[in-house]
């Protein structure tokens, strides 16, 4: 019987996650959250170092075992925030020298498309979208080759940014997705598609330029100055812009007239939520389809927070089902960062003696930049 126990720590979540031969038996995580502004690494950092031993025991009482049980510990070794990262691993050292048991580095993308297995995918392609990754990727010759990616920012990252924008907090993907739920007009946005990969950057800049004309329209009193533990320096020079201009934060529930030329139209902050949503999801489906088509595989597999959006897997389902396809969607526990899946990729690792032992700990280190296709896969 073998028990390893995973840690995550990449980002905004830290979570353990505890497997017992292929079984998930535990998956506790806490998240790092912000009424307004974006996520603050460091202030992330802190969350993780804040609540590591609390998360650890409620993951051991989940899983009914004690600390002697473990047989290894995992944790993600990248890609991810440099502070971030190192909470998690300087834990997982911790773990290591008490317990005197093997450290297995894991890839936080390939543990996504790991535990893609619960779902009894056999050889995907993975559409795997997060905040900082925007990748298709799938196995061949003996590593997870990325056939797409974005160009410059990931779709997660995108969506933060227009939602910290338009004075919504971090994260700001589930508020999206609510407000783009009411949005009865589309409204049309740069449409960035090249070849397999897509750009975000022009678009997310196209629609905070739709923000500003909402603003300057109705101005109103400056926003609430925010503590500038919670403010990025970009953060800070926009509140300090919008009360030079007289503006506040953009209310959905209102509607306000922007000009688009010789015609005027009146759309709201769900309008732009919808069509944000519209665009950027068809950008995402229209590469997916190509990689199957380029791979001759059939199955596509969704991971990443980004993936928990409904509107994003009802257009991958339409998608799938004209060209003849499956989807398999974890659930939504496993699709945002977990600690699970980095147990679950663990085991696979420690079964395949791809482990480092408690005694040589010092050559372990985070790889903030690591990408997917750059991991050797020796267990298939």
């Amino acid at each position: 019987m073998t028990i390893i126990l995973g840690i995550e720590s990449t980002a905004h979540t830290f979570g353990v996650g505890v497997v017992r031969n292929g079984k998930i038996i535990a998956n506790k995580n806490k998240t790092y959250t912000t009424k307004a502004g974006g996520i603050i690494p460091m202030e992330s950092a802190k969350h993780h170092c804040e609540n590591k031993h609390e998360i650890y025991f409620e993951a051991l009482d989940d899983a009914g075992i004690k600390e002697k049980d473990i047989d290894a510990i995992a944790f993600s070794q990248g890609p991810g925030l440099a502070p971030c990262l190192i909470e998690g691993m300087k834990f997982a050292k911790e773990l290591v020298t008490k317990l005197k048991k093997p450290i297995v580095s894991v890839n936080h993308c390939i543990a996504h498309l790991e535990i893609g297995r619960l779902t009894k995918a056999s050889d995907p392609v993975m559409l795997y979208v997060s905040g900082a990754n925007t990748q298709i990727i799938a196995y061949e010759s003996g590593k997870y080759r990325i056939f797409g990616e974005t160009l410059d920012i990931g779709v997660g990252n995108f969506i933060d940014n227009f939602a910290r924008y338009a004075g919504i907090g971090f994260p700001g993907g589930p508020t999206i997705e609510k407000l783009a739920k009411k949005g009865k007009n589309y409204i049309e946005l740069p449409y960035k598609v090249k070849g397999m990969d897509i750009a975000l950057s022009g678009i997310l800049t196209n629609l905070k330029q739709k923000l500003e004309k909402i603003g300057k329209l109705n101005p109103a009193p400056p926003t609430q100055k925010l503590p500038a533990h919670l403010c990025s320096q970009i953060d800070k020079k926009q509140l300090m812009k919008n009360a030079r201009n007289g503006i506040k934060s953009v209310n959905s529930s209102k509607k306000f007239r922007a000009k688009r030329g010789k015609n005027d139209r009146e759309y709201t902050l769900s309008d732009l939520a919808y069509s944000m949503q519209e665009t950027v999801f068809a950008m995402l489906v229209e590469t997916a389809e190509r990689a199957l088509a380029h791979t001759g595989k059939k199955e596509l597999l969704l991971g990443g927070g980004v993936a928990c959006n409904s509107r994003l897997q009802e257009m991958c389902k339409i998608m799938c089902k004209e060209r003849g396809a499956k989807l398999f969607v974890p659930e939504k526990q496993f699709l945002q960062d977990n600690g699970a899946m980095v147990a679950y990729t663990g085991e696979i690792l420690f079964n395949n003696r791809d482990y480092i032992k408690s005694e040589d700990i010092d050559n372990v280190d985070i790889v903030p930049r690591q990408r997917t296709d750059q991991v050797e896969i020796k267990y298939k």
